[in-house]
């Protein structure tokens, strides 16, 4: 196990800080300038029909303009650092750019504040989001007057039984949801919480393979059918495309992260950034590390020595999960290689110092698997499963390498480490194609582009629902 379990903002140096502050105000006029300058004529495919992209938010009125004086209620089942609500979230600013009045419930609060749930609410006070108590009559009032109420990820369905008063009201709410799930578990599909499913005005889904899936599978299981499902992938957000594009802050960042990491500027780090669990993979992740090492060796290769970072870490937790990977690492004696980092909301500091990203979700992989297209932003190729979403994204032999779920998939890693190693001329083309492949449909005036053509058709609909 690493000696250096560091969080970015816990860590960084009063002059770095300075640095990076100046350094944010001059990438941001220097991206406003580029912006001006940037034009997208491509088209995207969005629910079976060519839209335009259009240009980058900034240069020309925002696709989501129309949203303007709306009210719009956003329901999350929690409010944390994975992957779901943090997308909520910007939703949510995207929509107060426009004028968009915007609430926020979160159904499952811990029993008291703690450190994330008080700044993630207070980063959206500060942006003007209005935060209700998931329950009384306040949340009702604003259910039934809003234009459009988003409910994020399958178990947020519960929200409409937590209040008598929202319970009697549900046929009347019904008709403006839109569904916006993520998961890809077996363990979401059940009836108490899509019951209403059905009746939504519609579902958005990150992955075409995501969306197939909710079809067969709340058909066969559950005996149900979709309602309208859209498909949007998801975009880098302007913040991250700054940093990723400044070559004086990501050579900062880097410097400062390996220095608190304790490795060298010349050794290799492979990284996996999710949250601490077996369905993401960490221990197979290991495994493969440890084998790849054995490779090097077996084959007397001379290489940079190489790291494995695990960016996702709970210090507090100490999960049995946790330990397990903890033990594997120090049962191999790779304590020296093997770096945990405690799970942060900044990854931009870790994207600018590895040097390829490991998504290693199992199972049927990420249902999109957003830090993937911010590594590829950072010019990183990834090595990924064969599953879920990272297939809409890792172009397999172009922007990366991917390789089996479950234990047939750890020596394929295993390889592909030792390739993209050995290979530098590789791993740089590999990184400036995933950068190309991102700069195309995967920005976030794309994305917004895509929300936008749901919103439309969502308050068409609920319009139609109410007029009839």
């Amino acid at each position: 196990m690493a000696k250096h379990s560091v969080g970015w903002v816990a860590s960084q140096k009063r002059w770095l800080l300075a640095f990076l502050v100046m350094l944010s105000v001059s990438t941001l006029i220097a991206f406003f300038i580029r912006a001006a300058f940037d034009s997208c004529d491509r088209n995207l495919d969005v629910v079976g029909k060519r839209v335009p992209l259009g240009s980058p938010i900034g240069t020309s009125p925002s696709p989501l303009s129309f949203m303007k004086s709306k009210l719009v209620l956003l329901v999350s089942h929690e409010l944390s650092l994975s992957g779901g609500p943090l997308l909520l979230m910007e939703l949510a600013f995207l929509l107060r750019s426009v004028g968009t009045e915007v609430c926020w419930v979160t159904i499952q609060k811990p029993g008291h504040i703690d450190e994330v749930t008080y700044s993630l609410e207070n980063k959206m006070l500060d942006r003007g989001v209005q935060v209700l108590s998931e329950k009384g009559q306040e949340g009702t009032n604003i259910a039934l007057k809003a234009d459009l109420i988003v409910l994020n990820t399958a178990v947020a369905g519960k929200w409409m039984e937590l209040d008598a008063s929202l319970k009697e009201n549900v046929p009347h709410l019904l008709p403006k949801v839109l569904w916006w799930i993520h998961e890809m578990r077996g363990h979401y599909f059940k009836l108490d919480y899509v019951k209403h499913l059905p009746a939504v005005a519609g579902s958005m889904i990150d992955s075409h393979v995501t969306a197939e899936y909710w079809k067969n599978r709340t058909r066969e299981r559950l005996g149900i059918k979709m309602p309208e499902t859209f498909v949007v992938h998801l975009g880098n957000s302007k913040e991250l495309m700054e940093v990723a594009e400044d070559t004086v802050a990501k050579r900062v960042l880097r410097e400062h992260v390996r220095e608190s990491l304790g490795v060298r500027s010349e050794d290799l780090l492979f990284a996996i950034i999710n949250s601490v669990s077996r369905g993401k993979g960490q221990d197979l992740f290991l495994r493969s590390f440890y084998e790849s090492l054995r490779l090097v060796q077996e084959k007397k290769l001379q290489l940079p020595k190489m790291h494995a970072v695990v960016v996702g870490s709970d210090m507090t937790a100490h999960t049995k999960f946790e330990s397990e990977l903890r033990n594997f690492v120090k049962m191999k004696k790779i304590q020296d290689r093997v770096h945990f980092v405690n799970k942060t909301l900044t990854v931009a500091p870790y994207l600018a110092a590895i040097d390829v990203l490991v998504q290693n979700s199992q199972a049927r992989g990420e249902c999109f698997g957003r830090i993937t297209i911010e590594a590829m932003a950072f010019q990183l190729p990834v090595l990924g499963t064969e599953a879920g979403g990272t297939t809409e994204i890792v172009v397999n032999g172009t922007t990366g390498f991917l390789h089996p779920v479950g234990k047939e998939g750890v020596t394929p890693l295993a390889k592909n480490i030792v390739n993209l190693a050995t290979h530098v001329e590789r791993r740089l083309t590999m990184g400036k194609r995933g950068y190309e492949r991102v700069k195309e449909r995967f920005l976030e005036h794309h994305m917004a582009n895509r929300i936008a053509a749901v919103l439309k058709a969502v308050l068409q609909k609920s319009k139609s629902h109410s007029d009839a």
